[in-house]
């Protein structure tokens, strides 16, 4: 096989793995004081909550019970909520660690720190010195440890690395896996499947879509067929979701009666404004950039799907990270998200969540999370903006593998 040519990288492979586990560390370390599972408000004072704590009892994990497959005791809480692969991290991060809260933590740190290390090493791989644009981020040190979207991260990036090294059967496996674990990789399938066709390789496209599939469904088949009330727990429970906090949809609500619509209405209308700011972006930069690869549509995807979407979890930033260090031209941009980033999860945890009054008036702490929302959406707007203006991207992802664009073969920072 022909080899490929790679990014000229700046800085070696150890050095973004050194870079990623430091952040992941300090990350682990800034929640010890939660990692006892003693919920008593520190998590909102302390801003060390984590998710990966309460759900080692909601999820009812001890005792050995296998998702899906044994049914949960009747609870309050949501049981089995999660996707299977997901499910099945949990579980077996439990069988190592035992029923100690902590230790069932600590436990996920590590994991969650190897997939974060796969993550950037294939944006090494892909982007060289940018690489550290992840490996550094706020973002990766806040919510790394918060809930298990890091794996679905790691597979979605891998995905990428080998579809740009023609291993399309792979491609879709890691997406169809990274699905298992969380949607939002399956919405990768339309850039890759897009780029086939620019390429004139139909043949690829095909491949990679059919392996998603497959390989979503070989995952997930068993459990349905199993269990198909408690594996589609996960989609009832999604469905039924309210608007989160961190949402345009909830903030529309608070100042705005007519916002204030029914549920099944927000999904409605949350896949409509989707896919129509996706087309218009499309028809944008394919009438400015008719050549532009279409890979890179993996950017807007997700950026469009995280503002219409009813629910912008605080982890679903690392969602973008990768995004950032392929597409995204200037690192001001990038900068900027973060410093926003950063700001809804203080005004979040620390000054919303503990002043919150469900129903209750507008209070000055609330006014603060809800600038930070709107700001990081301004901002998201902004990178889109620059997107469908830029000329080039950075890497090209296609018939000819990756390569990189710029003066002398250089990526610029």
């Amino acid at each position: 096989m022909r080899r490929v040519k790679h990014a000229t990288r700046a800085v070696s492979l150890s050095v973004v793995l050194l870079c990623v586990t430091g952040t992941m560390a300090v990350g682990t370390a800034l929640k010890y004081r939660c990692a006892g599972g003693d919920y008593d408000g520190r998590q909102y004072r302390g801003l060390c909550y984590s998710d990966i704590v309460p759900l080692l009892g909601t999820e009812q994990l001890a005792g050995g019970r296998l998702p899906f497959l044994d049914r949960c005791a009747p609870s309050p809480n949501n049981c089995d909520e999660y996707p299977v692969l997901t499910m099945y991290v949990m579980r077996a991060t439990e069988w190592v660690s035992g029923d100690r809260t902590a230790s069932f933590y600590y436990t996920n740190a590590v994991v969650l720190t190897v997939f974060a290390a796969a993550a950037a090493a294939g944006i090494w791989l892909l982007a060289g010195r940018r690489a550290l644009w992840f490996a550094l981020a706020p973002t990766l040190l806040i919510y790394g440890t918060i809930n298990w979207d890091l794996v679905a991260v790691a597979l979605a990036t891998l995905a990428l690395v080998t579809f740009a090294s023609r291993r399309d059967g792979w491609t879709g496996v890691l997406l169809g896996l990274g699905a298992a674990a969380k949607f939002y990789p399956v919405l990768l399938v339309v850039p890759l499947f897009l780029q086939g066709i620019q390429d004139r390789e139909p043949d690829r496209s095909v491949r990679v879509l059919w392996w998603t599939v497959g390989t979503w469904v070989a995952v997930n088949l068993p459990f349905a067929v199993a269990a198909p009330g408690a594996w589609f727990e996960f989609f009832r429970f999604n469905s039924s979701r309210l608007a989160d906090f961190d949402s345009l949809w909830y903030i529309a609500c608070r100042h705005w009666d007519p916002a204030c619509i029914s549920t099944g209405m927000i999904n409605a209308w949350t896949l409509v404004l989707f896919i129509a700011a996706f087309g218009l972006l499309l028809f944008l930069k394919t009438h400015r950039t008719p050549e532009f690869p279409r890979w890179t549509l993996g950017f807007p995807m997700l950026a469009c799907f995280l503002l219409f979407n009813k629910v912008y979890s605080p982890q679903y930033g690392l969602w973008l990270l990768p995004w950032f260090a392929l597409v995204v031209p200037r690192w001001s941009w990038f900068a900027a998200f973060e410093v926003a980033d950063v700001a809804v999860f203080v005004t979040r945890f620390r000054y919303f969540f503990p002043a919150y009054v469900p129903g209750g008036p507008l209070a000055p702490e609330e006014r603060s999370f809800e600038l930070a929302v709107l700001v990081r959406a301004a901002i998201l707007v902004c990178c889109l903006v620059i997107w469908v203006r830029q000329d080039a991207p950075r890497l090209v992802l296609g018939a000819r593998g990756w390569r990189p664009l710029g003066a002398a073969g250089r990526i610029p920072a």
